[in-house]
């Protein structure tokens, strides 16, 4: 018999459609067996906790119960092959059918979350969340429920989106309620209407909780407006990825004389303008590139739509990035104020360390 000290590991468990977190301190192996002090929040909590003993459970591996990781996650340890595996025992007790919630995470800001995309994440029994969810949000998911990244980046994706489709059927009928969060808004280029109608089709209660869209988002952070009386009066987005062909009609497009924000473009930049100019629309019209917008590290690069492809070329600009056409690009001088708020920051961060 060997005495192994570990510390506690939160799990959620689900009994007739009850939702509690349970912590379970491991406390010895004996012939294969781990057993577990099993202790409630309250308890848990409680400074007299080794004396506040519930009951003694004899539980499986570790690894085959999933417990909790760690609020800063690592994608290497909680993937798509990972969340595959993490299930409830089924029992007639737990049965019951869970629901998923569809979260827009918004652009980065962790301040731009809604209330309700919040509490979708605080109740959730697993959390599966795409590449666009950033730290900042990360780092705001309950330490004691499981997270699993599910994302996508170009050439790379951890899981096909048909079978993350059916994962989120699978782990609901498991009991399991799923937080499935996505960047931005997921019905703006999210792919969320396919995860919907694959879980409504399954008759699974689903509910979508949606987001600031990037372009909505980053624009606002670079001092864009989307629309300006007396300079654009519409705005359009646009996909600069597409599963075969991008249907973009491109004279159109040149015609409107809106404010066009294209994402996911940024190796598709030198079609962009060369397409755009070609049907008619000023070589001279500005643009900018707004990278890692709504978080500290935002760049804005700005120029004319003539030197896109030069532009991502020159400044190395890396996804997550929007492209943005129209004369608005050029009231962000004027109607900045993110960049100015953080270049202040920075600047007393400085002098507290010099002064240190």
């Amino acid at each position: 018999m060997v005495l192994i000290e570990i510390g506690f590991h939160g799990v959620r468990m689900q009994n007739n459609g009850f939702s509690k977190t349970l912590y379970f301190h491991k406390l010895l192996i004996f012939k294969g067996f781990n057993f577990y002090l099993v202790l409630s929040p309250r308890l848990a909590s409680s400074l007299l906790y080794p004396l506040c003993i519930q009951m003694v459970h004899v539980l499986p591996e570790a690894s085959e119960l999933q417990p909790a990781g760690t609020s800063k996650l690592r994608e290497s340890d909680m993937s798509a092959s990972d969340v595959v595996r993490f299930k409830t025992t089924a029992t007639k007790s737990n049965l019951a059918q869970g629901k998923v919630w569809l979260v827009g995470a918004g652009p980065g800001d962790p301040d731009l979350l809604t209330i309700k995309a919040l509490r979708s994440i605080e109740q959730a029994d697993i959390i599966l969340f795409d590449n666009l969810v950033s730290q900042a949000i990360r780092d705001l998911f309950p330490a004691s429920t499981p997270a699993f990244y599910v994302g996508k980046i170009k050439d790379a994706h951890s899981i096909p989106q048909n079978e993350l489709n059916d994962l989120l059927v699978e782990k609901a009928e498991q009991g399991l309620n799923v937080c499935r969060i996505k960047g931005g808004d997921a019905f703006v280029f999210g792919r969320g209407g396919e995860e919907i109608l694959r879980v409504k089709e399954a008759g699974i209660d689903v509910e979508l909780v949606p987001g600031i869209t990037a372009a909505a988002g980053c624009t606002s952070y670079a001092g864009i407006p989307l629309t300006h009386r007396g300079v654009s009066q519409g705005c359009t987005f646009v996909t600069g990825h597409a599963e075969k062909e991008l249907g973009v009609n491109w004279k159109s497009l040149a015609q409107l004389e809106h404010t066009l924000v294209f994402y996911m473009g940024l190796s598709k930049a030198n079609m962009i303008s060369t397409n755009l100019i070609t049907e008619g629309l000023s070589a001279q019209t500005p643009a900018a590139l707004i990278e890692n917008g709504c978080c500290p590290e935002q760049r804005v690069i700005r120029g004319e739509l003539r030197d896109l492809a030069e532009m991502v070329s020159r400044e190395q600009v890396q996804s997550p990035a929007l492209i943005v056409v129209g004369d608005v690009v050029n009231l962000a001088d004027r109607l900045d104020w993110f960049k100015a708020m953080t270049d202040q920051q920075n600047t007393k961060t400085q002098i507290k360390k010099l002064s240190a």
